[in-house]
């Protein structure tokens, strides 16, 4: 398995360790559920160095984009950050990712880690077309996302920078802990605001011990990625591998407001998704609320109420904040109205769960 730079930390702090995306990652320190109100409540440290960074640079680096992303890269300005993802050119997605435009024909990829070998081959052979400058330097960077409503505030203590301010979805390249050159985002995948720091491993520890000096006063936590699952599904975000995945294109996963249909734009499966939104979407994604009681878990099978399946669980749990079991499932469109009763099928038994609109949390 690969380590992050703070494994020993991890160790040292006593979380519990599992595999995850073929990394040795913290699951949880004290517990999901007090992990996860921390995060909606005060300040915590997720560790997301597996994460994947590609940077694409030169005068083909916007041409390139255009092509191989959904969103409309275009309309990208330095200093702004944008929610997109790779079509695979057969209907479904590579994956989900971030574009930063750090400058002018300068941008970072921030890629999911489990498919960051799958992702740099798929934007390798798609450069080909156009010879963009493209790096894969997933090794060489470590991240940290800071996320909570009190999590600015903690991190305008360690720069000269006005980062406390920021815009939602913004980047700054700034001195940050008497590091110079780090990229710091108003992004993060809690739905609980705070910012993502991108650094060089080498400044890794010093950073670490810094967010958490400058924390202190906030009761920051370091939090596992137990909570960044509840957190992000209680927001209704995509998750590769749930959500989304090979299979399944942006326009049926609800991810239209990332689809850019605009003349100056041509992308991978651009025409597909046209012809698909034109004959109507036979499967929708959406999320649901149990009824009766039983915890959702993925690919379980979803229900009508003669027990004939019309779909499949792809998330499930109970959100701490919401103190309710939800989940999300790619259904047939005609039962994915919001009001529709369905039903989850749970050891055996079919509990009845109710169509809802996402986010599941509104904070």
């Amino acid at each position: 398995m690969k380590t992050t730079v703070f494994k020993e930390i991890h160790e040292k702090l006593g979380a519990k360790m599992v595999e995850f995306a073929g990394f040795y990652m913290p699951i949880q320190y004290e517990g999901l559920s007090v992990e996860h109100l921390h995060v909606r409540s005060k300040v915590g440290v997720f560790d997301v160095s597996h994460m994947g960074e590609f940077t694409v640079k030169g005068p083909k680096a916007l041409e390139l984009l255009q092509y191989i992303t959904s969103n409309d890269v275009a309309a990208l300005h330095p200093g702004k950050v944008q929610y997109s993802c790779f079509p695979n050119g057969k209907g479904g997605i590579v994956d989900d990712l971030l574009v930063y435009s750090i400058a002018e024909n300068d941008y970072l990829l921030v890629v999911n880690a489990a498919n960051i070998d799958k992702d740099w081959a798929w934007v390798s052979q798609q450069n080909e077309k156009f010879g963009a400058e493209i790096a894969n330097i997933s090794d060489q960077i470590s991240q940290l996302a800071v996320q909570g409503p009190l999590a600015l505030k903690a991190m305008q203590k360690l720069t000269d920078a006005n980062v406390i301010d920021m815009e939602y979805y913004t980047t700054q390249t700034i001195t940050f802990a008497g590091i110079p050159n780090i990229v710091f985002s108003t992004t993060g995948y809690t739905g609980a605001g705070g910012c993502e720091i991108y650094f060089k491993n080498e400044d890794a520890v010093k950073v670490w011990n810094a967010v958490f000096e400058a924390g202190a006063e906030f009761d920051i936590k370091p939090i596992g990625l137990a909570a960044r699952d509840t957190l992000r599904l209680e927001m209704g975000f995509c998750l590769y591998g749930h959500e989304i995945d090979d299979t399944i294109s942006p326009v049926e996963a609800g991810l239209g407001w990332i689809t850019k249909f605009v003349d100056h734009k041509d992308f991978i499966d651009k025409d597909y998704m046209l012809q698909l939104k034109a004959d109507g979407l036979k499967r929708k994604l959406v999320g649901f609320e149990m009824i009766d009681r039983g915890i959702p878990r993925l690919e379980y099978e979803v229900c009508d109420a003669e027990g004939n399946q019309i779909g499949i669980v792809r998330s499930g749990t109970h959100g701490p904040s919401i103190n309710k079991s939800v989940g999300t499932a790619w259904i047939k469109t005609e039962y994915s109205k919001i009001g529709s009763e369905i039903y989850i099928k749970i050891r055996e038994k079919l509990l009845k769960a109710v169509v809802v609109k996402m986010p599941f949390y509104k904070g």
